[in-house]
């Protein structure tokens, strides 16, 4: 760096940019991890200004440090949680397991931030460790953050989202509710079913995805703020974890309380874990969905054929004309980055040793990602592909004139011997299966149009 000052701390003196607000633990950080360049995204920057902005409201009431002081780390800190000071966090999120460079960055920064703004009006110098981290740890602080930051982004911006998306999926069926496609088993016809049927299932597969999100966000919602190094809340005011929930729930206006077991909510990452697993499922759920939509859209002639996607972009460097399910493809790789994270968590939550979990920063990173992911492409693939999508109607009904498996139909009236007879010839001579079945059995031409109805088919029970 060209230009710096010395900041000193217990093991002695650092040189630190000169314009930044971190101090000496920030800046040996930044040189002992140049793993990734990745840094804590906003929402988790915003969730430190949170711990730090309640934690002094709470310590200035219980006179645990000068109510001036209070007062403008407060100030200090809703900054930080209003996205003033990103730049000054540098840290890379492969660090220190337990996060501490990240919370002594977010300490630091605070307190020369509230230095500047009180301009030397504050009764007592104002410490990123005596008074902004006072009655707090790291081990404590990290874990706290996590579960505001997820609880917050997964209530504000995944939940929405799927249920943007499952929005789409139930006009879209709406819109196409009275036509019936060959359904698919094995990858082989089977009996037919609504459009409306088939995207009303998506749309169940994300109400449940927002009911397990939802569930594993009542555990996320307790928070491990008031333990301090172990569990025990040493070196903290007894009123001051139960306090600290009371005013993150002010400010946040959500339901966030303190841990039952800080010992629990310290030692292990068990409610992380299990919101990175209903992220997963989210994500089985819409690589299945996604990988449905290709295979409807495969062709435009030698494939299903079923619906026809929007055409967004040129899909090929060298064949003219050809147009790709791009928005399904993005989708999928979303899907799978965060099946790889949850892979992550897991590992992460295997991590914890007696009092402490030490892959914090990693588990943070992996859950705040994958919402992230989930949330963009959910409402991407809602808007420029369910939305947009438009069923190949006149193709679907030559298709399923011909499924040879309607003759499941036929059954109660003349026995699955003759129906399969029917369905193998209709098959081998390439022929509607109306026309096979009147040469091949005794049912009028007004009973077979009855009992080989698509859209009847698909309302189950037996065909009248």
């Amino acid at each position: 760096m060209s230009e710096y000052r010395i900041e000193t701390d217990s093991m002695g003196e650092v040189k630190v940019p000169k314009d930044a607000y971190y101090g000496a633990q920030t800046q040996r950080a930044v040189e002992n991890f140049p793993v990734s360049g990745v840094r804590f995204s906003r929402p988790f920057i915003q969730a430190l200004g949170y711990v730090k902005k309640a934690a002094a409201k709470v310590n200035g009431e219980l006179g645990m440090i000068p109510q001036d002081v209070a007062d403008w780390i407060q100030k200090a800190a809703q900054e930080v949680i209003d996205g003033k000071l990103d730049e000054h966090f540098p840290v890379d999120i492969y660090q220190t397991g337990s996060g501490t460079s990240s919370n002594m960055n977010c300490n630091e920064v605070i307190a020369t931030r509230a230095r500047e703004m009180a301009n030397d009006q504050a009764s007592v110098k104002i410490h990123p460790n005596d008074h902004v981290n006072f009655g707090q740890s790291s081990n404590d602080v990290v874990p706290t953050a996590i579960r505001i930051s997820t609880y917050l982004e997964a209530k504000n911006t995944l939940i929405p989202a799927l249920n943007h998306l499952r929005d789409a999926f139930l006009a879209k069926g709406k819109e196409y509710a009275h036509v019936a496609k060959t359904g698919r088993t094995h990858l082989m016809d089977a009996m037919p079913v609504t459009f409306e049927q088939t995207f009303g299932g998506y749309a169940r597969q994300l109400e449940l995805g927002v009911q397990r999100v939802q569930a594993a966000l009542t555990r996320v919602a307790e928070l491990p703020q008031g333990g301090t190094a172990v569990g025990t809340g040493i070196n903290t005011d007894p009123a001051f974890p139960a306090k600290f929930a009371e005013e993150i729930s002010n400010f946040t206006g959500e339901p966030f309380v303190e841990a039952l077991n800080h010992f629990e909510a310290q030692g292990t990452v068990d409610a992380p874990v299990e919101l990175g697993a209903q992220l997963k499922t989210i994500a089985v759920g819409l690589l299945k969905i996604v990988n449905d939509l290709r295979w409807m859209n495969s062709g435009p002639n030698a494939g299903l054929g079923d619906i026809q996607l929007a055409a967004l972009q040129p899909g090929s460097s060298i064949m003219p004309g050809k147009v790709n399910p791009v928005i399904e493809e993005s989708t999928a790789m979303v899907c799978a980055q965060v099946i790889g994270y949850d892979a992550a968590i897991s590992v992460g939550g295997l991590s914890g040793n007696f009092e402490l979990n030490v892959m914090l920063p990693m588990v943070a990173r992996s859950l705040l990602d994958s919402i992230e992911l989930l949330s963009n492409a959910s409402r991407n693939l809602a808007d420029r592909s369910v939305s947009q999508l438009i069923v190949r109607e006149d193709h679907i009904k030559a298709l399923i004139d011909k499924n040879p498996i309607l003759v499941t139909a036929l059954n109660p009236l003349i026995g699955y011997d003759l129906a399969a007879k029917i369905a193998k010839r209709a098959f081998a001579e390439r022929r509607s299966l109306k026309e096979v079945a009147k040469e091949m059995c005794d049912l009028s031409e007004e009973e077979l149009e009855q009992a080989l109805e698509p859209t009847k088919m698909t309302k189950g029970g037996f065909i009248k």
